[in-house]
């Protein structure tokens, strides 16, 4: 006989089959995230070199306190693209972080189990 009796291995595998059915709800969800996340960053990342590349066109038109203002404003948005970048880059290291420790409790739910 095991280090436990039928009845706590019982307990065990449908504690694992509730961990494994939430586990998998939780990846699909974060997979969704950052499928979202990166379809979306890929589809407006290209329009901030566009932006700035027309503030160095517009500037020279502008009295010097609006191009400032412009600079200014273009800065802030390469600023808000690396926020953005930064969040894609931490959807995708949660992903694999779960996925790992996923891996690890199903592990550890069979050495126990068995």
């Amino acid at each position: 006989m095991g280090l436990f009796g039928n009845n706590v291995k019982k307990i065990v595998q449908e504690f694992r089959k509730k961990s494994e059915h939430y586990s998998n709800d939780m990846s699909k969800e974060i997979n969704e995230f950052l499928e979202d996340l990166k379809s979306d960053y890929e589809e407006n990342s290209s329009i901030l070199p566009e932006f700035v590349e027309f503030v160095e066109e517009l500037k020279h038109k502008l009295d010097p306190k609006d191009a400032h203002k412009l600079v200014e404003f273009s800065s802030r948005l390469v600023k808000i693209k690396r926020c953005a970048k930064k969040g894609v880059e931490a959807m995708v290291e949660l992903s694999k972080d779960h996925k790992k420790l996923a891996r690890e409790s199903f592990r550890d739910f069979e050495e126990y189990a068995n």
